[in-house]
C-alpha cells in the first residue's frame, strides 16, 4: 500500500487496549478452576487471540465477544499441543505456568518468526527449578511436562519481563520462595495482577518473590490502554508541523512510560490529565509538536521502552542532530532483528542510519525525505513506525505486509491515518 505524507495531524483519539495486560488477563483467570472472570475493553488482535486458543485447549472454556472476554470456566485440564502464532509472550510465558502442573504434558510451537525466537533463557532458569523442558536447539518448538518444583533465587541476565513473568508463574506451583533479581526493572503487570489475585507476592525495582502454595482467586479486569500503541499517534504529532494528539485512557505504569520521558527530553509539549489510580494507572495524555534535538537513549530506560524503539528512531531522523539508541542488544530477538528491520526502514526513506552492536545511530535532517519501499518483514511494529514515517516524509511511500498490523493494532491506518488499509 501506498501511505502519502499527511498535511497535519490533529487527532483525539482512545487508547487502544493493552496487549500485554490483556494476555495476563486472560491466561491467568483461565488457569485457574475457581470461578468465573469476565476481562473487560479487551484487546482483540492476533497475539491475544493465540492466548485465548491455547487455553481453550487446555481446557479452559471462554467466550470471546466484541467488548469482553469471558473467562466462564478455568483450569488447566488437557494434554495439548499448543500453537503460539507469532506470540512470544505467550509461549514464554505458558511454559513457566505449565512447568509446575504436575500430570500435564504439552508441546508449544509457532510460526516461523517465533520459531527463531530464543528460549532457552527461560527454559535453563525453569530448569533449576526442577521443570522437564525439552528444546531441540536453543528455539522452539519445545515440550513441558508438569514436575514438582522448588524454589530458587534468579539473577536475570537478560532484560526481559517475559522470563520474570515465566519465573513467578512456575513460583506459584512451586515449593518455598522464588526471587527474580533484576538490572533494570521491567514492565511489572505479572506482579500486580497475581497480587490482586491473592498471591503471596512482593515486588520493587530490584527483585520480585512469590512464594509456592497460595490460593488465587479470579478477579475481573478492565484493561487500560497501551502506551506502545499511542506511541505512534504521540509521534505523529511531535514529529508534524503544529501536530497535536490527545489519547485518552493510556496506560501510564511507571515501568511503560520510557516513551513519554523520550518525547519530553526531545523538546515535545507533553501534557497528562485526568489521571485515575487503580489497577494500572489511566491518563488522558496530550503531545504538541515543537522544535525536536538529539538524544541518546540507553541503561535503565530501555526496559521500559523496548517495545518503542522503531517508532523512537523514527521520531530521532524528525530532530536534527545525532541521536543514538544504544544498550538494545534484545531488538535483535524480537519478531524480527529490529536493529536491522528499523534502521532499513529508515535508510529506505532517505535518512542516514547505521546499525550497532547494541542498536543505531540515527543522523536526524529535520524531515524524512520518503519515497521509498519499505518491507515489514511480517513484524507488526516495523509497520507501522514505517507508516508514521512516511506520514511525516515529504514523499511518501510503499509499505510491503502491511497487514502485520493486526498482530498488536488491527485498524491501525483506519484508526490513526485514516486509511482502508492493505489494498
Amino acid at each position: 500500500m501506498f501511505v502519502e505524507p499527511l498535511k497535519k495531524f490533529d487527532k483525539t483519539l482512545t487508547c487502544k487496549p493493552d496487549k500485554s495486560v490483556t494476555h495476563r488477563a486472560v491466561m491467568f483467570n483461565a488457569m485457574l478452576d475457581c470461578g468465573r472472570a469476565t476481562v473487560k475493553n479487551p484487546l482483540i488482535s492476533a497475539d491475544v487471540l493465540s492466548t485465548t486458543d491455547c487455553m481453550k485447549r487446555l481446557g479452559a472454556q471462554i467466550e470471546v465477544g466484541e467488548k469482553t472476554i469471558e473467562i466462564v470456566r478455568g483450569g488447566i485440564r488437557k494434554n495439548a499441543e499448543l500453537d503460539c502464532g507469532n506470540s512470544g509472550t505467550t509461549m514464554r510465558l505458558l511454559t513457566g505456568l505449565l512447568a509446575g502442573c504436575e500430570g500435564r504434558e504439552v508441546s508449544l510451537y509457532g510460526d516461523e518468526s517465533l520459531s527463531r525466537r530464543p528460549m532457552k533463557r527461560v527454559a535453563d532458569p525453569l530448569r533449576k527449578m526442577g521443570a522437564q523442558i525439552d528444546c531441540i536447539g536453543l528455539t522452539p518448538p519445545l515440550s513441558v511436562t508438569g514436575a514438582k518444583l522448588k524454589g530458587i533465587d534468579y539473577e536475570m541476565p537478560v532484560k526481559s519481563a517475559q522470563v520474570k513473568s515465566a519465573l513467578l508463574l512456575a513460583g506459584l506451583f512451586a515449593d518455598g520462595k522464588t526471587t527474580v533479581h533484576e538490572q533494570s526493572k521491567s514492565r511489572d503487570h505479572t506482579e500486580r495482577m497475581l497480587r490482586a489475585m491473592g498471591a503471596s507476592i512482593e515486588f520493587d525495582d530490584k527483585k520480585a518473590c512469590v512464594v509456592g502454595g497460595a490460593k488465587l482467586h479470579n478477579v475481573d479486569v478492565e484493561v487500560c490502554g497501551d502506551i506502545s500503541s499511542a506511541a505512534f499517534p504521540f509521534v505523529l504529532a511531535a514529529g508534524g508541523e503544529g501536530g497535536r494528539t490527545t489519547v485518552k485512557n493510556v496506560g501510564i505504569n511507571p515501568t511503560r512510560t520510557g516513551i513519554i520521558d523520550v518525547l519530553r527530553a526531545m523538546g515535545a509539549d507533553v501534557k497528562t490529565e485526568n489521571i485515575v489510580e487503580g489497577f494500572e494507572p489511566v491518563a488522558d495524555v496530550t503531545v504538541r509538536a515543537n522544535t525536536l534535538r538529539p538524544i541518546v537513549v540507553g541503561g535503565g530506560l530501555i526496559p521500559r521502552l523496548i517495545d518503542e524503539l522503531p517508532i523512537i528512531a523514527v521520531l530521532c531522523a524528525v530532530a536534527s542532530g545525532e541521536s543514538v539508541i544504544c544498550d538494545a542488544a534484545e531488538l535483535k530477538v524480537k519478531e524480527t532483528d529490529r536493529i536491522k528491520t528499523t534502521v532499513d526502514m529508515l535508510t529506505a526513506l532517505g535518512v542516514e542510519a547505521v546499525a550497532t552492536d547494541d542498536g543505531m545511530r540515527i543522523y536526524g535532517r529535520g524531515r524524512i525525505e520518503g519515497g521509498g519501499v519499505v518491507d515489514s518483514c511480517g513484524d507488526h511494529r516495523i509497520a507501522m513506525a514505517a507508516a508514521v514515517a512516511m506520514s511525516l516524509s515529504k514523499k511518501g511511500g510503499t509499505l510491503l505486509n502491511a497487514d502485520a498490523c493486526a498482530v498488536s493494532y488491527p485498524d491501525f491506518f483506519g484508526n490513526v491515518l485514516g486509511l482502508k488499509g492493505e489494498e
